[in-house]
């Protein structure tokens, strides 16, 4: 039986300090594999932007926080980071949260949870940034921005900046459980 090894780095806490390193091995396990599609979240743009930079020749895919998810009417990308990113062919999707969309607001309301928000708290166990690649994955797939039979390097975070990468088949939403997980690149260990 054939198999592979692939190095994981854990990083010791989450958060933005490990940007630049996440950006690193994701780069190089994109040319190892012949990957041409990466997705990355983003809240005020600087990750985007940053990875605009680290993956010049790539489709890159930035994810943002939907409109209004910390205040009414306000985006968090920022307009410069968002100029920056288009003059960069970056393509940006600002869209529902595929776990987080209706089911939060009958949480909110109602109190009570609902399957995307269970999904969310289950992926959570492998820390925020799995999550959070999980649900930008298919959030792009949906848009129709990355293909569901082509391998993809999602990027995510905890909070600000990039603590985890993964090698993902991706699926569309209505098909969650099609989206495969192929490999863990970094993610904080705690």
């Amino acid at each position: 039986m054939s198999e592979q090894v692939v190095q994981t780095v854990y990083f010791e806490k989450p958060g933005p300090a490990n940007t630049e390193r996440v950006l690193e091995i994701a780069r190089r396990r994109a040319a190892e594999l012949g990957l041409r599609s990466i997705v990355v979240a983003t809240t005020r743009g600087e990750t985007a932007v940053r990875a605009a930079q680290v993956f010049t020749g790539y489709r890159l895919v930035a994810v943002t926080h939907v409109t209004g998810y910390r205040e009414s009417n306000v985006q968090e990308l920022t307009p410069e980071n968002r100029r920056l990113l288009e003059q960069a062919g970056v393509s940006i999707l600002t869209a529902t949260h595929a776990l987080g969309g209706a089911g939060r607001a009958v949480r909110k309301k109602l109190g009570t949870y609902q399957v995307d928000e269970i999904i969310a708290h289950a992926l959570r166990l492998f820390g925020e940034g799995m999550k959070v690649a999980v649900e930008i994955t298919l959030m792009a797939a949906d848009a129709g921005l990355i293909r569901t039979d082509e391998e993809v390097i999602a990027i995510a975070g905890t909070g600000l900046g990039a603590d985890t990468a993964v090698v993902v088949l991706p699926a569309n939403t209505h098909n969650l459980f099609d989206l495969h997980i192929l490999e863990i690149l970094c993610k904080p260990r705690s």
